[in-house]
């Protein structure tokens, strides 16, 4: 018996550990959830033939709630699977330390463009003929110990190539979107093994593409034998490449060891990569936006009078230069009203839509450097009361064992109490895509602080883009190949590749650098040529929205990954 070859025009199966599709369900914790949701819908778009599997997180991540000191709470995020999705008539198994855990999937329909659907499929272990302790497996995003993920990991691997097997689906490819998923190689190893006595490395490797999304160490797990064999007694760990030198489960080396093609977010992500991982052949493919669901309402509704069919082509935004100064002004204008209001209502704050706003959400977290604005008060304080007044507005989530990413929270809103009348920070809790979308598409700038390289992308800005926000941000990430200094954005902090000996000194070098910035380039521009501003804005839009998109990145996974 020999394993099965899938159909030329089956579908890619999309493996990943979050799925971000709609704000109502909190199936995703940020950009990696997000970013999934928004190639499924390119790929519903393109009519591209994909299938995606992720798990239910049925008290999603974590709703995020904030004292007056900006001092993190978690709570469980409540909502009904079953009023949002389609439960699918099957069960399949996976023997998790010796017990039989019963899995069922919902189903939930992303829709195209033109009509065609994507189907995602979210794996649930919260059936009655499970223990107590199986039942919650699949119910908190990123929760638990190292057993705990370990655990989830085996039900989104194994448990979804078995689930897609129950409802008749063979796949072409099997794409790993970041290493959560690469127990599904084990699967497909020990399924050769069961057909033919011996393991297929080849045959696996043939079916899996992998993308990598993170250089920073935490966003790699690894589990050591004794865990996955405690875990999953018949695991496949004899076959070649499984195992590290050190005796460990590496899921980020165990995909890139059975993956056919491999590629990293950004061109600077694939060149890092490459160093992190010696050895491998790892491509890039610039990550981008789902641009229908990011652009606000009063933006779209320009688009669609001055670009008709760009929803069906997202590159056509490159005749937003057509768009007239006027026109792109009042259409961001009412989104940042609308943005107020959303403040107002949520927060007491009064903002004055007149007055310059800077936007920054993302992880709070070290790396992300996002009190880097705040180092020097005094003249953020000067420059606030120069330029006739200053608002910042802040958002995000530190995980619930970051500790320093809940004392850059603390450090940010203790700051806001100390700036004086002429600027205004606030820090909104609970950032999800809601708010992100609100928050993109309302703020004047974008600003991004990250420590290089640690930004392996990054989409927010490219969301702001879209939107007719430029970023201000350290070149790094997507930005290195986006930024067209002072014509789509700006960049700030020592260039590429280039680092100071001491993280203090460095710190303070961009904190001077980013101040700079502000004060010598773009609040001038901003407050004395509104024509100047307002074609930056349109450039944003026609140069980096036109290219920064999932349609883009998914014809690219279309033409190298999937049916090369």
């Amino acid at each position: 018996m020999q394993p099965t070859h899938p159909h030329p025009t089956s579908p890619v199966a999309y493996f990943s550990m979050e799925i971000g599709f709609d704000a109502r369900y909190p199936t995703y914790s940020g950009g990696l959830g997000v970013l999934s949701g928004d190639t499924i819908k390119a790929a519903a778009d393109l009519r591209v033939p994909l299938v995606a599997v992720s798990l239910l997180h049925e008290h999603g991540f974590f709703k995020q709630v904030l004292d007056t000191n900006g001092t993190q709470r978690e709570e469980p995020e409540e909502w009904k699977p079953a009023e949002a999705f389609v439960a699918v008539d099957a069960r399949v198994h996976v023997a998790i330390e010796g017990r039989r855990v019963a899995v069922r999937t919902w189903r939930a329909d992303i829709k195209g463009v033109y009509g065609y659907v994507v189907p995602v499929y979210f794996l649930d272990t919260n059936l009655p003929e499970n223990s107590d302790a199986d039942r919650l497996l699949t119910s908190r995003l990123y929760g638990g110990d190292s057993d705990y993920r370990l655990k989830q990991e085996l039900i989104l691997g194994v448990g979804g190539v078995r689930m897609l097997e129950a409802l008749g689906i063979t796949p072409c490819k099997f794409h790993m979107n970041e290493g959560h998923s690469a127990f599904l190689v084990l699967e497909l190893l020990a399924q050769t093994r069961a057909a033919t006595a011996s393991y297929d490395s080849d045959y696996v490797r043939s079916r899996c593409v992998f993308t990598t999304h993170t250089p920073v160490a935490a966003g790699h797990d690894v589990f050591t034998r004794e865990q996955l064999t405690r875990a999953w007694a018949d695991a496949p760990l004899d076959a070649p490449n499984v195992l590290t030198e050190h005796g460990a489960v590496d899921m980020t080396h165990l995909a890139l060891s059975h993956a056919e093609y491999v590629n990293g977010v950004a061109k600077k992500h694939g060149e890092v990569s490459r160093q992190l991982f010696p050895g491998y052949c790892i491509d890039s493919i610039t990550n981008g936006i789902h641009t229908g669901t990011w652009v606000g309402p009063d933006m779209q509704a320009t688009f669609d009078k001055h670009v008709p069919g760009w929803k069906a082509d997202y590159s056509m935004l490159r005749y937003a230069l057509g768009i007239s100064s006027a026109e792109v002004r009042e259409a961001h204008t009412a989104a940042k009203k609308r943005l107020f209001m959303h403040i107002n209502m949520t927060t007491g704050v009064t903002l004055d839509p007149n007055v310059f706003t800077i936007g920054f959400a993302r992880r709070a977290t070290a790396y992300k450097r996002a009190d880097l604005l705040l180092r020097d008060l005094p003249r953020l304080r000067a420059l606030g009361e120069r330029s006739g007044g200053l608002q910042i507005v802040y958002a995000g989530k530190a995980h619930p064992k970051d500790t320093e990413g809940k004392h850059i929270i603390e450090r940010i809103v203790a700051a806001s109490k100390e700036l004086g009348p002429h600027v205004t920070l606030l820090y909104l809790p609970n950032y999800g895509m809601s708010l992100a979308g609100l928050l993109v598409s309302g703020v004047d700038v974008w600003l991004n602080t990250p420590l290089p390289p640690y930004e392996a992308s990054g989409t927010s800005g490219m969301k702001a883009a879209a939107n007719g926000v430029p970023s201000l941000s350290v070149l790094d990430g997507w930005w290195i190949e986006g930024c067209l200094e002072g014509i789509t954005g700006w960049s700030f902090g020592a260039p590429p590749g280039s680092e100071l000996r001491a993280a203090e000194e460095r710190d303070a070098a961009d904190a001077r650098a980013l101040m700079e910035k502000l004060e010598q380039t773009i609040l001038p521009l901003y407050r004395e040529n509104p024509e100047g501003w307002a074609l930056v804005m349109r450039n944003a839009i026609a140069i980096n929205g036109s290219f920064f998109n999932t349609h883009r990145m998914v014809q690219e996974y279309v033409l190298r990954a999937y049916f090369q």
